[in-house]
């Protein structure tokens, strides 16, 4: 007989035979009934410094029912560690439909699995290169400030995830979340994604994932292009028939899936050329928050910092600050990367924006994050920019130019000590850091509207409040986080086509609908069953 026992507090010192036998113990039996006991879900509570420890969901299989049955036990049938795979990708269709997939990042990744192995046809496009010769792009960038704006941290196969943290954490519940984590692990991830309650994979182990999945779908047939970029949608009669790349070959297609990533700015400018119904929509920007490690495992952690099984320390803040024009204006962090690096992000001459990533031991000295401040489409107005479906994109460019600008107008990252930054004033001094090409600096008040810096300056000092020590003399702010979310929507209707042109699938980062790795695998696999479901 197999049970679930929720909210089971462990600690950090605890073997699993006194883990058995504090179950038993929970469940009224003796330890001999207990005849096995699996950790399926994890997390620390660090609420209180001095009593650090893990909050576990355990799977028993137990040799008779306890009797009375405990609150925070309930009988299963099957482990939540089983692959379970959604009756509609059980199908195995034999049709000619061929749907082409513009984009190799998750949600595009996942679509495709999901349609090769039903048996549809499927043909995906990819602007960039694959993942192993993208890393060399990337390294160049890094090492020289020399900017591939077709092969970059933004574009290629993977997607923007790929150079992140492989953060796996959403909060958004569907059926189609466990496939996916379990896809994930199909294709060479840990099964502690399974467990952790804030799973990722890592950018080192995602490189390989990515080419495991590559590596399958061609063996299912699929045809898979690197350096492809889609410049038009063919259309007839308000519903798509293919695709033109920037060769000028056409692509004959009955359905298309739009899986651009959230910095495919040029596709949705010829996507709005073309009539494509979308919107602009909330998004945020700031700037990456650089501390040391061992200071973030110390203010989180206390006397525990230094303890092995809790892993490098991450942090999610909030704040409100006061606002004329929304009442409340949010602050917060964002895709935080323990034991990571700052990443320049750019993918367009003479822009420049930074992002985070981390190994998957997260071993690195510096602990990073986005600290950034909503945008509505409201802020944008009052700012200057008009009113435009693609208004979002332009403010981001505007800040991007000016970053690029306070860097020397190259490829560095404007840097500000975060004493400094919520002082007002610019020393001309950082705290040391690892950053490449170069941290420069500058005074980030200069950068950023006022509007912005303002509120990200109140923000950061509510951080303060909630981890002291947070303004540190030893942590930098780097410019300029600007590619959160997409600021736009394509607009698409319940069965997930564009509302203007039918057979045409939104789905993402890019198309407004996800901001993650795994919302974005989700969404992409909501498309493929919808194109399944009409053969």
């Amino acid at each position: 007989m197999r049970y679930a026992v929720a909210s089971v507090a462990v600690a950090l010192d605890e073997s699993d035979e006194q883990i058995s036998l504090r179950l038993a113990d929970q469940l009224g039996i003796a330890r001999a009934a207990v005849v096995s006991a699996i950790c399926v879900r994890r997390a620390i509570d660090a609420r209180k410094k001095s009593a650090i420890h893990f909050v576990c969901t355990y799977e028993v299989e137990l040799t008779h029912a306890p009797e009375p049955l405990p609150a925070n036990c309930r009988e299963i049938e099957q482990s939540a560690l089983t692959p379970v795979c959604p009756d509609i990708f059980s199908r195995r269709l034999r049709t000619d439909a061929h749907t082409v997939i513009i984009g190799a990042g998750p949600a595009g990744l996942f679509a495709a699995l999901a349609l090769a192995e039903a048996g549809v046809r499927v043909t995906l496009l990819e602007r960039g290169k694959p993942v192993e010769t993208r890393m060399r792009d990337i390294g160049r960038l890094r090492s020289r400030g020399e900017l591939n704006a077709e092969s970059n941290i933004c574009f290629g196969e993977g997607g923007a995830g790929t150079y992140t943290d492989g953060k796996l954490y959403t909060r958004i519940k569907h059926p189609y979340l466990r496939w996916v984590l379990h896809g994930f692990v199909r294709f060479g991830a840990r099964v502690d994604i399974l467990v952790d309650a804030h799973p990722h994979l890592g950018t080192d182990k995602l490189v390989r994932i990515v080419r495991s999945m590559r590596e399958h779908l061609l063996a299912m047939g699929v045809d898979y292009r690197f350096e492809t970029r889609v410049d038009d949608l063919l259309i007839c009669n308000g519903t798509v028939s293919g695709v033109r790349t920037a060769s000028g070959e056409e692509i004959n297609a009955e359905h298309v899936i739009l899986a651009t990533g959230h910095s495919a700015r040029d596709t949705f400018e010829r996507l709005q050329q073309q009539g494509i119904a979308m919107q602009a929509k909330a998004f945020a920007v700031g700037v990456r928050a650089e501390h040391p490690q061992a200071l973030i495992n110390s203010i989180q952690y206390g006397a525990a910092a230094t303890q092995t099984k809790l892993g490098a320390a991450e942090y999610s803040l909030t704040h409100q600050a006061a606002d004329p024009h929304l009442g409340k204006r949010g602050i917060y962090s964002f895709c935080m990367c323990p034991g990571g690096l700052i990443l320049p992000s750019p993918t367009e001459p003479g822009r420049m924006a930074v992002n985070g990533m981390s190994n998957a031991k997260r071993g690195g000295a510096w602990a990073n994050s986005g600290i950034v401040v909503q945008v509505t489409p409201e802020d944008i107005l009052r700012h200057g920019i008009a009113a435009d479906p693609l208004m979002g994109i332009r403010f981001q460019r505007q800040l991007e130019e000016a970053t690029f600008k306070a860097a020397g107008n190259r490829y560095a990252a404007p840097t500000m000590k975060v004493t400094d930054f919520v002082n007002g004033k610019a020393s001309g001094m950082l705290a040391a850091t690892r950053f490449k090409p170069e941290a420069v600096a500058a005074d980030l008040h200069s950068v950023l509207p006022a509007w912005v810096s303002r509120p990200l300056a109140e923000g950061i000092r509510g951080f303060d409040r909630k981890m002291r020590g947070y303004i540190s003399d030893e942590a930098n702010l780097f410019g300029s986080e600007t590619r959160t979310s997409s600021p736009i929507r394509i607009e698409r209707n319940d069965s997930m086509q564009s509302i203007n042109v039918s057979g045409l699938y939104p789905v993402g980062e890019g198309a407004g609908y996800a901001g993650g790795i795994v919302s974005a695998a989700v969404d992409g696999l909501k498309a493929a069953a919808e194109i399944i479901s009409q053969q």
